[in-house]
Formats: structure tokens, C-alpha cells, sequence
């Protein structure tokens, strides 16, 4: 491939238009890689945050300690902030002297469904985007194309003589938004199905614990009820 037929020259050569679409499309695209690097550190933290966080919960350790543990950390994760969450509505309805086991759980497992939306949602941040630039890339390179090619037979209505070789670079260049197109697109679909799919499987481990520590919970609080209950006879 010589010089003249470079895809750098070729770019430079294209019409305004097309290096508009060009430059909307790499700047998609950086704008992806970044989402995506950056999303998949979080999720990954996530991930092994709850993991890390159950086998704590489940070792036996106090929920009071454990909860003052999670208020001295600067930043707390998503499945701590629903342990606290539940426990500190747990904590709330006791106060008010609620006695009623049913009422108490109702109350910590809205605290914590709560919660869970609001994790859920950070965990999403960005994830639209990707399936915006997965989306419509392709039809924007497309729309590159294609006014590219109307271009390059325009000037080709000049020409006394048509040939390959004035033909070929101006349908090169239009070309190339195309390719441009996919490049930014497919990264953006694949990652954009993977996040969602470890968003959706870590709000669900989520989900399950909350189920877990509720159940806990009630049985906690049936016993406060019975102890009562005898108290009071």
C-alpha cells in the first residue's frame, strides 16, 4: 500500500463531514475504554467485597462489633452498607418498642430492599452509555460512509475519465468510518452484557443476603417477643 493510500492520509483527505464522524467515533471510543476499565475495577472490587464480607458474617462474629467495624471504615461497600442498613432499622424499631417479630422484619427488609436499589443503581452508572455507543456507532460510521461515498461521486462527476484509481481512495476513506463504527461498538456491546450480567449477579448475592439477615433477625426478635411475653405473665 503505498503513501497516498495510507489510512492516516486517507483520513486527512476525507471531507469534513467524515472526519467529524471520525472524530465523534474515536472520541465514543476512548470514552468506552474508560468506562470499561473503570467498571470492571469496581465490580470486581464488589464482587469480592461481598464474598469477603459473608465469610466475616457468617464466622460467628458479633453484629454489634461487626457494625462498628463498618462506622470506623472510611469507605464502606455496597454489602456492608445493607448490613447496616438492616441492622440499624432493626435498631430503630426496637426503640419505638415494637414488639411485633413480623412488623420489626418488615421494617429491616424495606431498609435494606432500599438500600439495595441505591447500590444497584451506582453499579449501573455508566453501563448506558455503552449500550448507547454499542447501539449507534455502527450507524453513525454508516452515515459516515455514505456521505463520504455521495462525496467521493460528486467529485467523480468532474472527472472526464473514470477509473479504479480515482474511485478507490474516496471510497477507502468513506470506508473507513465504517470500520471505525464497529471498532467502537463491539467492545462496547460485549462489555455492556458482561457488566450487566455481573451487576445483576451481585445485586442478586446482595439480595440473598438481605433474605438471610432477615430471617436472622426475626428469629432474634420472636425471642425478644417470647422473653417478654413471660415477663409480662
Amino acid at each position: 500500500m503505498n503513501e497516498s493510500m495510507s489510512v492516516f492520509a486517507l483520513i486527512m483527505q476525507a471531507s469534513f463531514v467524515v472526519q467529524l464522524v471520525m472524530l465523534m467515533l474515536l472520541a465514543a471510543s476512548v470514552l468506552s475504554w474508560v468506562v470499561i476499565v473503570q467498571r470492571s475495577r469496581l465490580l470486581a472490587a464488589t464482587s469480592q467485597q461481598v464474598h469477603d464480607f459473608e465469610e466475616r458474617f457468617w464466622s460467628g462474629a458479633d453484629l454489634n462489633d461487626l457494625y462498628r467495624e463498618c462506622q470506623q471504615q472510611e469507605t464502606t461497600s455496597a454489602i456492608e452498607n445493607v448490613f447496616m442498613a438492616g441492622l440499624k432499622e432493626f435498631g430503630k424499631m426496637r426503640q419505638q418498642k415494637t414488639t411485633d417479630p413480623d412488623a420489626i422484619v418488615a421494617g429491616v427488609q424495606r431498609a435494606m430492599r432500599i438500600t439495595i436499589t441505591r447500590e444497584a443503581e451506582a453499579l449501573d452508572t455508566h453501563l448506558p452509555f455503552l449500550a448507547t455507543v454499542g447501539s449507534t456507532s455502527p450507524y453513525i460510521g454508516l452515515f459516515g460512509t455514505v456521505w463520504g461515498i455521495m462525496h467521493a461521486f460528486q467529485g467523480l462527476a468532474m472527472e472526464k475519465q473514470a477509473t479504479i484509481a480515482t474511485v478507490a481512495p474516496g471510497i477507502s476513506e468513506a470506508l473507513i468510518a465504517t470500520a471505525m463504527g464497529l471498532l467502537a461498538a463491539i467492545p462496547a456491546v460485549i462489555f455492556y452484557n458482561r457488566f450487566a450480567s455481573r451487576v445483576d449477579h451481585t445485586v442478586s448475592a446482595m439480595g440473598t443476603f438481605a433474605d438471610e439477615f432477615a430471617s436472622l433477625l426475626y428469629r432474634q426478635a420472636h425471642k425478644i417477643h417470647q422473653a417478654e411475653e413471660h415477663k409480662g405473665h
